[in-house]
């Protein structure tokens, strides 16, 4: 009998590791943006943390203010890093509930 218990159990963990795997590769496949300055500099990213594009407006790059450009871009990056971030855990944090599991993502 123990035999068979070990057996299902192997079988449930194979199934919620192909679901995990198709979830990650869902997340990887998002879009996530993020813009600072009411718009003037936008960031996206996927969901591998890789920056895919960055817009940034005429009117704020000022050759005498590159302080507040970088600012701008450093802010818009941050932000969409942090929604990857929270996307991932709240997606993948489904599969760990109820687990003891520190550190696996």
């Amino acid at each position: 009998m123990k035999g068979g218990n070990m057996g299902n159990m192997m079988k449930q963990m194979q199934k919620m590791q192909k679901k995990m795997m198709a979830a990650q590769e869902e997340l990887h496949e998002m879009s996530f943006e993020s813009s600072a300055g009411g718009g003037m500099v936008t960031v996206v990213a996927n969901g591998k943390k890789e920056i895919t594009d960055v817009q940034i407006k005429e009117d704020v790059v000022d050759p005498d203010d590159v302080e507040m450009l970088q600012d701008l871009i450093l802010t818009a990056t941050n932000d969409v890093i942090k929604q990857i971030d929270d996307k991932t855990n709240d997606t993948m944090g489904e599969f760990t509930k109820g687990m003891n599991m520190p550190g696996m993502f």
